[in-house]
């Protein structure tokens, strides 16, 4: 009642929490998915019940179809845990070249590829933490969004690319604030979700220096703030 005390007052809505279980490390991902149920309950009692995480695109160790398995099996039992407790569960797909390069197996790193494992997981709670970045650079056309409904959208991240790269250069951690340089169609996107219905959280996730540099936080906010402004105007959600 406390934390849910602290959001009304701000005039803030909670909109997702990071998945608490190391679910990549074999030695601690037990013990955390033991946690998770009582979590997963306060994230219900506060009216929050999306969280999300990452799926690496690529492995070193085992090929795509073992791979597959192996997340299949670790993400269940997980994403059980949160169905009973009435939450959902949004896994990220890396787009980037960059980082496939760095794996001997190729793994899972489009919006089909994810609902494909999403639909093996079979826990009916697992979807997608949509990123225009990832979306952008793993291959995918806008249209691929048609391909899917606002139930298969946990949660949103947007973000827009460097000018004058291309797909084989683009590096994760170097990104833009939405609508900065458009090189990603974020009008087109936001439209694609409006369309869907989608009513879940847009989050900004440059990775941008240019708001790391800004040492006074309200500033930093406020500029981020006045991306996402053009954001919506883009969409036309103004």
């Amino acid at each position: 009642e406390y934390v849910r005390a602290l959001f009304a007052d701000a005039g803030i809505r909670p909109g997702q929490w990071g998945l608490p279980v190391a679910w990549n490390k074999d030695e601690q991902w037990e013990a955390d998915l033991a946690q998770l149920p009582q979590l997963a309950a306060v994230g219900r009692e506060l009216g929050c019940t999306r969280t999300a995480t990452w799926c690496p695109s690529g492995s070193n160790d085992r090929d795509f179809e073992e791979n597959f398995a192996w997340h299949v099996a670790r993400f269940t039992p997980i994403a059980q845990a949160l169905a009973d407790e009435g939450c959902r569960l949004g896994i990220e797909v890396l787009g980037p070249q960059t980082i496939r390069a760095r794996f001997k197996y190729a793994f899972v790193y489009t919006l089909g590829g994810m609902m494909e494992l999403a639909e093996a997981i079979g826990t009916g709670n697992v979807g997608l933490l949509l990123d225009a970045w990832h979306l952008y650079t793993s291959g995918d056309p806008l249209d691929v969004l048609d391909t899917i409904t606002a139930q298969d959208i946990v949660t949103v991240h947007v973000n827009d690319a460097p000018e004058g790269l291309s797909m084989d250069q683009y590096i994760d951690n170097d990104r833009r604030l939405p609508m900065e340089t458009g090189v990603i169609d974020l009008g087109g996107f936001v439209n694609k979700l409006a369309a869907l219905n989608y009513d879940g959280p847009v989050t900004p996730e440059p990775f941008s220096a240019r708001v790391n540099a800004i040492e006074d936080s309200t500033e930093a906010a406020q500029l981020v703030a006045e991306h996402m402004d053009k954001l919506w105007a883009a969409g036309g959600l103004t």
